[in-house]
């Protein structure tokens, strides 16, 4: 006789056993399928925040090229120099022994110039671009030729607007404009060992408001690639002065020294002042401001006395 077969024991319920231990078995299985799912959905969120991290970041004004900082807009610098060899490009013109460059580099100084000198120079610049400004995201004003960005063009604000540039400027405002130059001079000479009374400001010398607004003429293209002392002939040494902060005022907007492979940066801050020999050792650009408004004075420095420009100064 074949043995007869023996039911599944019964739960008390009436269920089997077999039948109880299932529903707790299907939960744990759905448990386990969806840990994956929510893993993947962890993985995309965070990938989301850290595109969107880029994003912003890129928007804030970086720019590709860049591998090192030489300052950075929150520290405090109190001096920093870097040498480079002396580029070719002053065997071209007369030379000045103990001033025309053999020591050639490029220097960051935050204690040369005080924050709150910074704001006051920056204040001299807003009452003279108000009566002007360009049409597109670079403003200029020169204070010792006068010269002026308005619209497309420019104007001799001392013609333009005569006796009643008085009312815009004071001889105070002149006075610590010449006294922040002479800082700066003297700064420079200290750097490169030379007496600063062999260096004589030279032209152009002047005030940049750039924004983030389309370029209108090629006057309003700051960014390319280019050599002071190319571009200018007299310059032996070129400074800039920041009026602002870099990703506080504006974005984009850094100075940016090109060399191959290596592409070096400073952020401005308000009272910085970079400076560096005028040769093709330093080829520079400045990047597209993205947001914002940039402030900063070019004062351009050169060892021939032929090519040296006054304070400006009322007359």
């Amino acid at each position: 006789m074949a043995p007869q077969r023996r039911g599944a024991p019964r739960a008390p319920d009436g269920s089997t056993a077999a039948e109880r231990r299932r529903p707790s078995s299907t939960k744990k299985d759905r448990a386990l399928r969806e840990v994956p799912g929510a893993c993947l959905r962890t993985a995309g969120l965070g990938a989301g925040l850290a595109l969107a991290a880029l994003l912003l970041w890129s928007s804030l004004g970086t720019d590709d090229g860049v591998t090192e900082v030489l300052a950075r807009r929150g520290e405090l610098v109190a001096g920093r120099f870097v040498e480079v060899p002396c580029s070719e490009d002053y065997d071209g013109h007369r030379r000045f022994e103990g001033c025309t460059p053999r020591k050639c580099g490029r220097g960051v100084s935050d204690v040369v110039i005080t924050r709150e000198e910074a704001q006051r120079i920056r204040s001299i610049a807003e009452k003279g671009l108000s009566l002007g400004g360009s049409h597109g995201g670079a403003s200029i004003l020169d204070l010792h030729s006068g010269a002026l960005s308005v619209g497309k063009h420019f104007v001799n604000l001392y013609r333009y607007f005569g006796d009643k540039i008085q009312n815009i400027f004071s001889d105070e405002d002149f006075q610590l404009y010449r006294a922040v130059r002479q800082k700066v001079q003297l700064a420079i000479a200290e750097a490169f060992g030379i007496s600063a009374s062999s260096l004589y400001l030279t032209k152009p010398t002047f005030f940049s408001r750039i924004n983030s607004t389309e370029a209108q003429t090629a006057h309003d293209e700051y960014w390319h690639t280019h050599v002071d002392k190319v571009t200018y002939g007299s310059f032996d040494y070129t400074s800039l002065l920041y009026l602002s902060d870099y990703l506080e005022d504006f974005g984009g907007g850094r100075f940016v020294f090109v060399e191959e492979g290596a592409n070096k940066t400073v952020e401005p801050r308000a009272g910085r002042v970079s400076f560096f020999t005028s040769g093709s050792e330093n080829l520079h650009r400045v990047e597209k401001v993205r947001w914002g408004t940039r402030y900063a004075v070019t004062i351009a420095f050169t060892c021939n006395p032929d090519h040296s420009i006054a304070d400006p100064a009322f007359t």
